[in-house]
């Protein structure tokens, strides 16, 4: 089993997110999302950490069940366009069908970030941190942004990968995980809750 806390070089390693709400066959999500773990594993990734299962309501709310969420560390000498389109793989192999943005999915790989890198540039990155909330379904980069632009609202993404990098700070807001976990609302805290403890690969 991966330890949760302290193990993680944080100038190097990717850290991603990993999420799902529907079945894969006779997977649950909570299989599903174990499973990903592994598969990192099997196509070359070296994990480092996993954090805890949780479980949190869906994104939007009301958009679906209840999703399982973790958060993992790994090494790759890969770039990271090449990693996202192995996550892509991935999803594909676990029933990933992509007709809806936030909709309903069998698994989610998001790459959060890859240590200290802003991609492609900080302006770019400013501008879609800076998106209206109300205009976010509708507009997508059109390549990779890093670290992910609201990886700091997300408390589906915060708290488990606080579980495992705590200490890693923004690259461009300046702020620990653990602090950008503070500063969220309390309601966004209550609402994700420690399910499982980590999976073991």
């Amino acid at each position: 089993m991966f330890k949760s806390i302290g193990i993680v070089p944080l100038t190097q390693s990717y850290f991603a997110a990993i999420g799902g709400n529907t079945p894969n066959g006779s997977m649950q999500s909570l299989d599903v999302v174990r499973r990903a773990v592994v598969d990192l594993g099997s196509v070359g990734f070296q994990v480092t950490a996993v954090s805890a299962l949780y479980q949190t309501p869906a994104y939007p709310a009301g958009s679906g069940a209840d999703f399982i969420n973790a958060a993992v560390a790994f090494d790759s000498r890969k770039s990271p366009d090449e990693v996202l389109a192995i996550f892509h793989d991935i999803e594909r192999l676990r029933g990933r069908q992509r007709q809806e943005r936030w909709g309903p999915r069998t698994l989610d790989l998001d790459l959060l970030a890859q240590g200290a890198r802003v991609l492609p540039d900080r302006a770019t990155w400013r501008h879609w941190w800076a998106i209206p909330a109300a205009e976010q379904r509708d507009s997508t980069p059109d390549r990779l942004v890093l670290p992910h632009p609201r990886l700091q609202d997300r408390g589906f993404v915060l708290i488990p990968l606080r579980d495992i990098a705590p200490a890693w700070r923004h690259p461009v807001l300046e702020r620990s995980v653990a602090e950008m976990c503070a500063d969220l609302p309390a309601c966004e805290v209550e609402s994700v809750l420690k399910l499982a403890d980590p999976p073991c690969v």
